[in-house]
């Protein structure tokens, strides 16, 4: 990230989050690695470190968005700007499946972030399934 992270945004970010990662839903305490505060407008295009630009994000998320804000959308052939956790609501650009386990477009930037950054990843989906088994998938 290189900017210093005061303890007490990075303790808003996640609580805000609900120690979900804002772009899959995945839950940190079922990863294998620590969530990371990303800049949703990255910090390599001027994007500040402000509780407004700052996102809870999986590393594998984090990753494949990488310094990018859109791509081309295969359906409109336009670029589409990536779901923003802090400007778009979750339900209006995404729903699951039948049986929770993938991730469902409903809109251009719903596409673009789920080809992106990769929202339907196989250990995902079965992550999603073992939850669903316990109660614990999809998040409320």
């Amino acid at each position: 990230m290189g900017e210093y992270l005061s303890a007490s945004l990075k303790n808003e970010v996640y609580w805000r989050a609900k120690g979900l990662c804002e772009y899959c839903l995945s839950p940190e305490k079922f990863s294998s690695s620590t969530f990371e505060i990303e800049h949703i407008f990255p910090a390599s295009l001027g994007g500040k470190t402000v509780l407004g630009n700052l996102a809870l994000s999986c590393s594998t998320c984090n990753k494949h968005k990488s310094h990018r804000i859109s791509i081309v959308d295969s359906e409109t052939k336009k670029d589409v700007v990536f779901y923003n956790p802090r400007q778009d609501r979750w339900n209006e650009h995404f729903t699951w499946n039948n049986d929770f386990t993938e991730i469902v477009a409903l809109t251009g930037k719903g596409r673009v972030t789920i080809k992106a950054l990769k929202l339907n990843r196989k250990n995902l989906k079965n992550l999603r399934n073992l939850l669903c088994l316990v109660g614990l998938h999809p998040p409320k």
